[in-house]
């Protein structure tokens, strides 16, 4: 399957690309990855959250937010159905003015409900304790800092047996682009926090930037099996890159909900911690 690619773009490529469709809500949304990286990001201004701003500020407005974030696994697929979600501080030790950030974006019962029969296949039930993990809001208080685009998390499901899994179950929200509806996914393509260093300016270590590069080119050229961890000869450096999953879960969904030949753009390409890869991919735009 053909892909049309784009690499490196910049926020005035963005912009260029975007101006003409930024209103037009008939048009079918993009899907979009996002390496999310430490919660500090919520509280920083530098060239990662100028990116997020950029995306917000050029993407076409959506009407609704779906958000698979690395920070919600469940035995069993959940959707987020509150209303009002309330906030989630999923870390320790960080300054307090991080547990201050509040992002008081409404719940969609509606689309929840909606996405709960897309998904009936999957036995997927509606979760009303749930609220904004740190994956969904650290992404979202960039991007749309009103708070005023309905938001619906859902759920990674521990029970699949495989990769491929997540990827099929995403193929059922494909329709959901065409009611302007923004399907986003927050982890990181390389995660390994027991690897990381804790120098800012540590450069970036051979292993990552090799895994890195691998997935990136497998979406390119949509190697599934390679994206499923399905060629053993990759095992080891799988293994380095993620020593449990959750983290890469959320581009399955992204790319399962994508069409052939939809242009791919890589707008930001750059490592946190010297093995945190940021990667953010666009689908669609």
């Amino acid at each position: 399957m053909e892909r049309r690619t784009f690499i490196g773009m910049t926020a005035a490529g963005l912009l260029a690309m975007s101006s003409s469709l930024k209103h037009n809500s008939d048009k079918k949304m993009p899907l979009l990855f996002i390496g999310h990286g430490s919660p500090m990001n919520a509280l920083a201004n530098n060239d990662f959250t100028k990116h997020l701003a950029t995306l917000g500020q050029t993407l076409p407005i959506p009407k609704k937010v779906i958000m698979v974030s690395a920070h919600w696994m469940t035995k069993g697929v959940q959707v987020q159905a509150s209303e009002k979600p309330k906030m989630i501080h999923d870390f320790y030790g960080f300054p307090q003015a991080l547990y201050e950030i509040n992002y008081p974006a409404p719940g969609d019962p509606a689309l929840a409900a909606t996405v709960k029969k897309d998904l009936s296949v999957y036995d997927a039930h509606l979760d009303h304790d749930w609220g904004f993990d740190h994956g969904g809001w650290s992404v979202l208080h960039h991007m749309y800092p009103k708070a005023d685009i309905p938001v619906v998390q859902l759920s990674l499901n521990q029970n699949f047996m495989n990769l491929r899994d997540h990827y099929n179950l995403a193929r059922e929200l494909n329709k959901l682009r065409s009611e302007g509806v923004l399907i986003i996914g927050s982890g990181n393509i390389v995660h390994n926090l027991r690897q990381i260093s804790r120098s800012e300016n540590a450069p970036v270590v051979d292993w990552a930037r090799e895994f890195d590069e691998l997935i990136k080119k497998s979406i390119i050229e949509h190697k599934l099996e390679q994206l499923f961890a399905e060629d053993s000869t990759q095992h080891s450096l799988w293994k380095m890159a993620h020593p449990s999953i959750e983290h890469y879960l959320p581009l399955l969904y992204v790319l399962g909900a994508a069409d052939p030949n939809e242009k791919i753009v890589f707008p930001y390409e750059a490592f946190e911690l010297g093995s945190l890869s940021m990667r953010s991919v666009l689908i669609g735009a």
